[in-house]
């Protein structure tokens, strides 16, 4: 008994970990590929309303508007990237604390898992 269990605990702690690692991976990216998604629209929509106001007012303020535009179009880029890369470090962080904590859970359940059986097996002897 005292060799079987951590070997099942240790596989068990390797499956759970490996599940719980892909879920966040997986809604950590959902959630970039939606932040992504909502700028590059927002980007999207407000670049054709200046172009299309440029055109119809064709003056030097809408020359104006469209730099101003075109600016903040990059400023979005920019938070875009920065989002994303903190979304990554959060990944990071989120498998590493949860790589620990199933590391010492296993390790703490062994050691008990060993103590009883040295206790049962004095106890026998």
């Amino acid at each position: 008994m005292a060799i079987s269990a951590p070997i099942f605990l240790q596989l068990f702690s390797n499956w759970l970990e490996m599940v719980v690692v892909v879920v966040v991976v997986v809604v950590a990216l959902v959630v970039v590929v939606v932040v992504v998604v909502v700028v590059v629209v927002v980007v999207v929509v407000v670049v054709v309303v200046v172009v299309i106001v440029a055109v119809v007012v064709s003056s030097a303020a809408a020359v104006v508007v469209v730099v101003v535009v075109i600016a903040a179009a990059t400023a979005a880029a920019i938070v875009v990237v920065v989002v994303v890369a903190v979304e990554i470090i959060i990944i990071i962080i989120v498998v590493v604390v949860v790589v620990v904590v199933v590391v010492v859970v296993v390790v703490v359940v062994i050691v008990v898992v060993v103590v009883v059986a040295v206790a049962v097996t004095a106890d026998l002897i």
